[in-house]
Formats: C-alpha cells, structure tokens, sequence
C-alpha cells in the first residue's frame, strides 16, 4: 500500500511558513524563472550541490549537501520514495507533513474535497467529519492546473462533493479548463441533485466527459435509508438520478453488496431495469474494510461465495435489458465463472494487494485483488488458479 501522507520528512535547511502546492521536477537545469514555483525531486546524488532557486527540495538520497543558501529542503522516508516528476503534492512545512496530491503514473487519481457528510452509511470507508475543510478546495484549485493534460480520468470524491455548493460548481469549470480531455468521475450520494437546480447548473458547465456514480442500496426504501442511516435519503436519491438524466448527465449506479444488501439483488436489478434503464452504467462492488466496516463487520459481511446465486441473477437481468454492467473488488475465484466477462480490476492502484494464498495464481492480471485493509477480514476460500481460465 503507498502512503499518501506522511509526516516521516526530515528537516536539512531554513523552512518558510507558508504551505506549499507544487510539481515536482528532477530537472536540475530548469530555467530560473521557472524554478520558484517548481520542488525538486532529488533522487540521486548531485555532484555540483543542489541547485539553488527552487521553491522546495525533496531528497531521496542521503547524500549530505550544503544548505545554506536555500529554504525548504526535507530528506523523505522511504515509504514516499516512489514520488516522480510531474506528481504534484501539497508540502506543510511547519510540521513537516507532505500528502500526494496527484501522481503521474497512476490511473488512480482522486481529489478529496471535503469530510463532511449528509448520509453516515453503515459501511462507509471514510467516516465522516463536521468540519470546516474549506481549505481543500481552496488547495485544489491550486493543484489542477499543475495536473497533466494527458491525464485520462480524475474521481472526485469526499465526504459528500454536492455539500460543496458553488464550490463544486468551480472545481468541475476548473477540471474542463485545465484538464479538457480528462474524464471526471463524482462519487456523490446523490441527494442534493433532488434540487433540479443544481443538476442544471452542473449541465449548464458543459463538461465533455462527467459521470456522477451514486449508490442505491435497495429496491426497498426503507432499507436503502438503514444503510445509509437517513431518512428518506432513497427518495431524494432517486429524484437525483431522475434531475440529472433529466439534463444528460452520464450517471453510475453503485451498488455495494454486503449482508444488509445481497439478498434483494435480483429485485434490485429489476427496479433498474423498469424505472431507471437509462443510467450509463451500473456497478456491483465488494465490501471494503475501512471505517465504519470494522465497527459494524457483524451486520456486514459476507462471504462473497454466499452471495454468487443473487449476483449472478441481478446481472442476468441487466444483462438481459442490455445495460453496461461491471462487478468491481472482487476476487475472481471467488466469482460465478457466469461473472468473469464483468469482472474488473477497479481497486485504485495505492491500495490494491494480493494474500499470502493468490501465491502462484496465473489469473492475477486479471483478478480485482483486494483492498490493503482486507487483511482485516477476507474470505476462507480464496484458492489459486493453476490452469488458465
């Protein structure tokens, strides 16, 4: 697992107060007029000293260099070794603590623009805060324009992202300026857009390529509200998904399967198919073990063998009315083989992993794996694939 935080930075120099947003460079000889907004990204010893007029310096080495004539220049723990050129990353050094805002190589990109939360979900991986987290968006907009234009998909996520109001409205304009052939994908519980308005004032931005993936846990009300623990959230959630088709907004169904959840998958993937057959795309995702999962792990999980007979049925159904369907977080051995054409390798980069049991499985490329947390908890029947399927 990559650690996207990390307060493990060593102090070499003079430090400025003020926080720093920045990309990253390994270009020793980068035009002066560039570097003051530029942090150096020192790899391998430099013969000559470091060059002075940069903004930051990020070492990786442990080659002692003089540092008198330069500020902000931190030695980084080796868990954070894996940084590159053109990752971009927001640096406090008063504490010191840096986080990764962004990564070049990855297909895993997402910014988190808020903590805050109108739902409080029974298995949510990120439990949410009452806070003023203003700041956040305040240090993407920052970041976004510091973000590769070659980059080919961005998630927003929080918290909740329509909590943001105006500020949401700014983000997705500054990703459609900045970033014009990048897809973006919200992660929003989708009550908010309930309000026609604001589905109309995410139309009215234009953005090329928007999916917005919302998560309806039930055909039955009352049990969608249980999961997410508020009243009559499966009301607004649908009129949500209704507002935004309404405007031709791409829309994700996401539909995470634990005990509260599997039985009624079949019933599920009718209410789809009769009243919201018009959705883009529709996801079935395994339980990750992080926040709120561990607390409630009782009332939550599942074996994922237990549950194969509903979810092959629910997306037959699909299937059948011939909409785009996907099982994301899954481990393939564990899936009905009816499943294989659906499954996907969907757990982000920084945090995917493979057990101690997958040793020697020649599936793995296309296997979902598990989440770096699923050590926590994980099925007894992960067995190997020695033949090729």
């Amino acid at each position: 697992m990559l650690k996207l935080y990390s307060r493990k930075i060593e102090h070499l120099s003079r430090w400025t107060s003020e926080i720093v947003i920045g990309r990253l460079t390994d270009n020793i000889n980068l035009p002066f007029p560039l570097r003051s907004e530029a942090i150096l990204l020192v790899k391998q010893p430099l013969c000559d000293g470091l060059p002075t007029g940069f903004r930051a310096y990020l070492l990786l080495d442990n080659t002692e260099y003089d540092t008198s004539q330069i500020n902000n220049c931190f030695r980084l723990n080796e868990e954070l070794h894996y940084l590159n050129a053109e990752d971009v990353v927001r640096f406090d050094p008063k504490q010191p603590a840096l986080s990764v805002i962004y990564r070049r190589h990855s297909n895993s990109n997402s910014l988190l623009v808020t903590e805050r939360c109108n739902n409080y979900c029974l298995m949510c991986s990120q439990p949410p805060k009452d806070i003023d987290d203003g700041y956040l968006v305040k240090d993407l907009l920052t970041a976004i324009p510091l973000i590769s234009r070659e980059t080919k998909e961005m998630g927003i996520t929080g918290g909740e992202p329509t909590l943001l109001g105006e500020d949401l409205l700014t983000l997705i304009r500054t990703l459609k300026n900045y970033l014009p052939e990048t897809s973006v994908h919200i992660l929003s519980n989708g009550r908010k857009f309930a309000s026609e308005q604001l589905a109309c004032q995410v139309a009215q931005i234009k953005h090329s390529d928007l999916m917005i993936g919302i998560p309806l846990y039930s055909d039955i009300s009352n049990i969608h509200d249980y999961v997410v623990q508020a009243d009559g959230a499966f009301d607004e959630t649908i009129r949500g998904i209704l507002n935004l088709k309404r405007y031709k907004q791409k829309v994700e169904i996401r539909v995470v399967i634990h005990k509260q959840t599997y039985s009624r998958l079949p019933e599920l993937a009718r209410f789809i198919a009769r009243n919201l057959l018009f959705v883009d795309h529709v996801a079935f995702m395994g339980l990750e073990m992080m926040g709120f999962t561990r607390y409630n792990i009782d009332d939550l999980w599942i074996d994922p063998t237990e549950y194969q007979p509903e979810l092959v049925e629910a997306v037959e159904v699909l299937a059948h009315n011939k909409m785009v369907i996907s099982v994301y977080n899954h481990q393939l051995c564990l899936l009905d083989p009816r499943l294989y054409p659906y499954n996907r390798k969907s757990i982000s980069d920084w945090k995917n992993e493979y057990m101690p049991e997958c040793k020697g499985c020649l599936e793995e490329d296309h296997c979902g794996g598990f989440f770096s947390s699923a050590i926590f908890k994980y099925s007894d029947n992960i067995t190997p694939f020695l033949i090729k399927q």
